[in-house]
């Protein structure tokens, strides 16, 4: 069995040749971003009661609306469950 060293050191040599544009074992996740002005207005929410029910900043939220920014990591998996199913999202929030 490799040490934990010898892992990480093969985990980092794959993510630069990955990042070098080389194929690897690496395996990337990518979704479509999450129309967020079209989510909220679909749940009847208002900017400040979406920000505040699902913990984001109002900001923030603006910014995903306007296109500035978009949603990464567990923002995007959070506004895909809340897409797929709100009900049961704002029950387990509740």
């Amino acid at each position: 069995m490799d040490s934990a060293y010898d892992q990480i050191k093969s985990g980092l040599n794959e993510a630069i040749d990955f990042a070098n544009g080389e194929k690897t074992g690496a395996v990337v996740h990518q979704y479509d971003d999450v129309d967020v002005k079209a989510l909220r207005k679909k749940l009847n929410m208002t900017q400040e009661v979406f920000a505040a029910t699902f913990g984001i900043s109002l900001g923030t939220l603006r910014h995903w609306e306007r296109g500035d920014r978009h949603p990464s990591g567990p923002a995007q998996i959070l506004l895909r469950a809340v897409s797929h199913s709100p009900e049961t999202i704002l029950d387990v929030l509740r």
